[in-house]
């Protein structure tokens, strides 16, 4: 089981969805997805995947982290996964994930399996993380701790929930 993304940087809306997918079928795979036609973004990829890795590490489950540069279909098929697991947090990431799940299904016979972000965890994004990190607001509530930790070196202004 796959679960692909930029994880740029990992939420805990992210986490959520890693947690569910590892109580539904045992061993994940994450998959960071690296574009190499586009920027690194805010982490570089090396760094992103060891705080995906401290940042699973206390959940207990069978949690792989990998990097990717092809298509997802390509992502699963290194991993030997039978599924890709996608998260969901509103009807308008449905639109946009059902249609690259029925065009992964169509070329590879791979299928996706959604999960449902928790209530409270459905309004993170990684472009707001993003954003109120480096205006220096408090993002400690949105992201696990190794993720918190990393932010508040890169921007030392910003302030840690209290």
């Amino acid at each position: 089981m796959l679960i692909p993304g930029s994880f740029d940087p990992l939420h805990l809306g992210h986490l959520d969805v890693v947690e569910q997918a590892a109580e539904l079928f045992g061993d994940v795979v994450i998959a960071v997805m690296h574009n190499h036609a586009k920027p690194d973004g805010m982490f570089p990829v090396d760094e992103r995947v060891a705080l995906i890795e401290a940042s699973v590490a206390e959940t207990g489950a069978a949690i792989r982290v990998m990097i990717h540069t092809g298509l997802t279909i390509q992502a699963a098929a290194d991993a030997g996964a039978d599924f890709i697991v996608k998260g969901l947090r509103t009807a308008a990431d449905f639109e946009i994930e059902q249609q690259m799940a029925i065009t992964n299904q169509m070329s590879s016979g791979i299928r996706t399996v959604y999960v449902p972000c928790r209530s409270d965890r459905g309004y993170i994004s990684s472009r707001f993380v993003r954003e109120i990190a480096r205006y220096g607001g408090a993002v400690a509530h949105m992201v696990p701790g190794p993720v918190a930790d990393a932010l508040t070196r890169m921007f030392p202004a910003a302030e840690a929930d209290e």
